[in-house]
């Protein structure tokens, strides 16, 4: 089956008529735009295939043999019961964990082609677009490491979920303490991260970090790692003795060498702060400075975020 993608955008095209937004103004001033959707199918207009609706778009047969799963602008379809499709047809910004859903159901599998149509401004420019696919499309099988570094609420958390947002099986290693109503500015961050993430990712609140590498298998993201050291550094009585943390470290640095796993790791950026006015805080930053460059030199992927943007290092 052979698909030639000649118009990808949403029915409005990208850039929009009259939108002035920071996504379709500098497309208008550089003369570029991408078409609404025009897809030939083994030469033939998609529109002229034999297809049966489904609820959010279109079952599509080939005369080859091809099945394709098409959906529209602003939705997200159903996969026949028991179909396995050759390509996907996706408005992937507006709900990429639709992925993730057609892949838990088996409608997705290794080696369906997996495309974004009805692309505008919901995304800021095709780079992003293509940075985004790139971690959408990648390999749901391990391993592959990943540290995302940011200051206190630089967005780093956010973008460590969009990596893993079109992902079958993840789980979410909370390191933080739990929402108990001790502390409400606390418990509504962690009612916002329970919003933003998907219902099926499997939650675990624990420390136990490298026992979680070792076994773990599909993708795991941990968040994060300053919360973890802190949890540790008290278990072992570091903030006294920083040796008796050390061997948990190395532990740790040897379980990121030899996961099996997809893994995005999230950990602050100590490195530009001002130096702490105690010697508990200049402990957990020089140890957390330690364990990031250790991290980091074991990672296929490391980017500092930095008002939502991610930098790759």
């Amino acid at each position: 089956m052979r698909i030639e993608i000649e118009g990808d955008a949403s029915p409005l095209g990208w850039p929009a008529h009259g939108c002035r937004c920071s996504s379709c103004a500098p497309l208008r001033r550089r003369g570029e735009s991408r078409a609404p959707l025009r897809i030939l199918v083994d030469g033939l207009p998609l529109e002229d295939l034999e297809a049966v609706e489904v609820p959010g778009g279109f079952d599509v047969r080939t005369a080859s043999g091809g099945r394709l799963l098409y959906g529209h602008h602003g939705a997200w379809p159903e996969p026949a019961p028991g179909a396995v499709y050759d390509a996907v047809l996706l408005d992937l910004l507006g709900r990429p964990e639709h992925l993730a859903v057609l892949r838990r159901r088996g409608a997705v599998a290794a080696h369906t082609a997996v495309h974004a149509v009805h692309v505008d401004h919901r995304v800021r420019d095709a780079a992003e677009l293509r940075r985004r696919l790139e971690f959408w499309r990648a390999p749901v099988t391990g391993p592959h490491r990943t540290l995302l570094l940011g200051g206190s609420r630089s967005g780093k958390s956010a973008e460590a979920e969009l990596r893993l947002i079109a992902h079958p099986e993840v789980t979410y290693l909370a390191t933080g303490p739990r929402a108990d109503g001790s502390d409400p500015e606390w418990d509504e961050r962690v009612r916002a991260h329970r919003t933003r993430r998907p219902s099926w990712w499997r939650v675990v609140e624990s420390d136990e970090l490298s026992g979680l590498l070792r076994g773990g298998r599909g993708a795991i993201l941990v968040d994060g790692l300053g919360t973890w050291l802190a949890s540790v550094m008290d278990r072992t009585g570091a903030w006294e003795d920083p040796d008796s943390v050390r061997p948990l470290l190395a532990e740790l640095v040897t379980a990121w060498r030899h996961t099996e796993a997809v893994v995005v790791a999230v950990s602050d950026e100590v490195g530009l702060s001002l130096v702490p006015e105690n010697r508990a805080g200049r402990l957990f930053r020089d140890l957390l400075g330690e364990l990031n460059q250790r991290l980091a030199a074991e990672s296929e992927d490391v980017s500092l975020v930095v008002a939502g943007r991610p930098l790759p290092l």
